[in-house]
């Protein structure tokens, strides 16, 4: 992205788990770039690796999976080797993360108020009583929380869903990171109360200067927040392209599929496309592309060699044989 630094930058990441019945590759080979005050969208079905890509980045990644290849840097500091205190005071202050449901990352022992503060201490160094008290309650009015005098003293559970999730987000910002992880931060909230988070995390990415990797299965949500979409596949990135290039020019096989699925307003349709087959089982590697048993398109190639990364236009990725020549094929 021409004239604008890159905050985080990832190169063939692999990620795997090693288990009893064999090895299970989450992430094979993961070529991502975030820049400054971008916001970038990371789609697919559920178990292609996109809430692993976040996990990976933190180095939170469960036992027993591990980063086996690859570099992740963040503003040129190679995260894969830090030690751990390093890493420590990587997250929440450089990286932050809003996890997926609020109910379960709130701690329901301690009150909103307790949990900001412990976070704001522990980044910001703030010891002072009172001080602490006022960044905590600043920390509530950046996310639009009415009345954060009372809302510090209550308990997680006397909150409703979308007041939860402000807190997580006040939390992930409390330390005003440059990289902001979203992972399917509307997850059950009801429609309106999930317009007026995305719509707060698009104002408050505007207003902080942060950049945001916002992980989503909703092509809706993506469309409405971010400046580029990632599609994933089978721990793959399949495609990379800014937000209005792919929805007008999918170009990747599983990219049209989605995108054919996807309701149209206004648009009277029987019974909508489906992708036929089945996500593959990640713990037999394919040499190959990991959507050649269910693509329409696929060629003899595309069974027994990786298809290369080609740029297609300006700032758009495709991993497909089809564009081997670096030209548009017919019919997608």
């Amino acid at each position: 992205m021409s004239g604008k630094k890159a905050v985080l930058e990832i190169k063939g990441l692999r990620t795997q788990f090693f288990l009893r019945e064999g090895v299970v590759t989450a992430l094979d080979g993961i070529d991502l770039t975030i820049y400054e005050n971008e916001s970038v969208g990371i789609v697919g079905e559920t178990g292609c690796g996109k809430s692993m890509t976040a996990y990976s980045i933190l180095r939170l990644v469960p036992h027993p999976g591990r980063i086996t290849a690859g570099s992740i840097r963040y503003k040129g500091i190679e995260l894969t080797t830090l030690d751990q205190d390093r890493m420590r005071s990587v997250r929440g202050t450089k990286i932050s993360m809003i996890f997926q449901d609020a109910s379960t990352a709130l701690d329901p022992v301690f009150t909103v108020g307790d949990q900001l503060g412990e976070v704001i201490s522990l980044h910001q160094r703030v010891y002072d009583k009172k001080a602490l008290q006022k960044k905590v309650i600043e920390a509530l009015m950046l996310v639009r929380i009415a009345a954060p005098e009372k809302v510090i003293t209550m308990y997680p559970h006397e909150l409703s869903g979308g007041m939860k999730q402000r807190v997580m987000i006040a939390l992930a910002l409390s330390c005003s990171p440059s990289m902001l992880i979203a992972d399917e931060p509307t997850t059950a909230l009801d429609v309106t109360i999930q317009g007026q988070i995305l719509k707060l995390l698009k104002a408050l990415v505007a207003k902080t200067g942060s950049s945001m990797m916002l992980i989503t299965h909703n092509l809706g949500i993506v469309a409405e927040t971010c400046d580029r979409i990632c599609v994933m596949y089978a721990g793959r990135i399949v495609e990379d392209a800014e937000t209005f290039e792919l929805f007008e020019r999918p170009s990747h096989p599983y990219t049209v599929g989605l995108l054919s699925a996807f309701p149209k307003l206004g648009v009277k349709q029987a019974e909508l496309p489906v992708i036929r087959g089945t996500v593959p089982n990640l713990m037999k590697p394919f040499k190959g592309c990991s959507f050649v048993d269910r693509c329409d398109k696929a060629m003899e190639v595309c069974a027994h060699k990786r298809p290369p990364r080609v740029e297609v236009s300006p700032g758009h990725f495709v991993s497909c044989h089809l564009w081997s020549g670096g030209e548009r094929p017919g019919g997608t």
